[in-house]
């Protein structure tokens, strides 16, 4: 090799080092820094014109989390409640609003229902989302809010997507009985399955010649941030966990494959897994709205011997 050939070599070299620490560094930022997506005027009213159309009473609630940032959530009332109450939890860039259909759905069977904002989503406080590090103590504190607030004989979750793997790693949260839908099963799984998203192939693409650019966003974020997003794993949260969880994952997602639902139940053998025919993410409620209800509100029903409550 010349003298030539070699600096063209050690200069492309350092290019593509360069484009890949940029690269990585705006993946980084991009991910802990979702779209937020505030309440508009006309959702509101929406919400308000729903509550008395429903004669249920909305609440404007709010929890401060342990370091110290305020959440904020819809609390919904039915006028005559059935003891129970009900968490939801939204997907990446949404916000409460999102999760309207389910809060119809519970609430003319007569559970409370509370739908909080994310951090870093909506009007809660947060500068960075964590995918669970962070947001798991959330839901607890959520969990101890209804507790304290509502006295329910039961509370419950039911989230999709990113609210999803939020609430599985929120597991050991002594609820009654949890459903999630559209799950991611870890962080770096979910990592690869987005580059090859990007450019319509599969995920092997992320777990090759995108690798090094995955590798370095993770170690930025622990670099910068102190957030390990490796130990973001609902797969690994789930081991030894007794509380009932059911799964939803539509055989047609290609935003969150099917596949990581496989991986979470491969961890723990008493979960329930509803492949859902000819659904695409999060879309089960529209492809078999019938059934959906039939099986949500069936695992919420089951026998109170069943529920490691308390």
């Amino acid at each position: 090799m010349t003298a030539r050939s070699l600096r063209r070599a050690i200069t492309a070299l350092g290019a593509c080092l360069i484009l890949c620490a940029l690269l990585s560094i705006f993946i980084a930022e991009a991910a802990l820094h979702p779209q937020r997506r505030r309440l508009s005027a006309e959702e509101i009213t929406y919400v308000h014109d729903l509550a008395d159309r429903m004669q249920v009473d909305l609440a404007d609630v709010s929890s401060t989390t342990t370091d110290g940032v305020t959440l904020r959530a819809w609390k919904l009332r039915p006028a005559h409640p059935n003891g129970d109450s009900v968490i939801l939890l939204h997907g990446l860039s949404d916000n409460r609003l999102g999760m309207i259909g389910y809060a119809e759905l519970l609430l003319a069977h007569h559970y409370v229902v509370l739908m909080p904002d994310a951090r870093a989503h909506g009007e809660s406080g947060g500068a960075i989302a964590t995918y669970g590090l962070l947001e798991r103590t959330d839901v607890r504190r959520w969990y101890e809010f209804l507790v304290a607030d509502s006295h329910p004989r039961c509370v419950f979750g039911f989230a999709e997507s990113m609210g999803a793997a939020q609430l599985l790693q929120a597991a050991r949260t002594p609820f009654c009985a949890i459903a999630a839908e559209s799950p991611f099963s870890n962080f770096r799984e979910i990592a690869y399955d987005r580059f090859g998203q990007f450019f319509h192939v599969g995920p092997w693409l992320g777990r090759t010649i995108f690798r090094p650019v995955i590798e370095s966003s993770l170690a930025y974020v622990r670099w910068k941030y102190s957030f390990d997003l490796e130990s973001v794993s609902p797969e690994e949260v789930v081991i030894g966990v007794n509380t009932p969880i059911l799964l939803i994952h539509g055989t047609d997602d290609r935003n969150i494959p099917v596949r990581h639902s496989y991986r979470i139940l491969a961890h723990n053998p008493h979960i329930v897994l509803w492949e859902v025919p000819q659904t695409d993410h999060c879309g089960a409620i529209s492809t078999h709205p019938e059934e959906f209800a039939a099986k949500l509100l069936q695992w919420l029903q089951l026998p109170a011997s069943n529920h490691p409550h308390g």
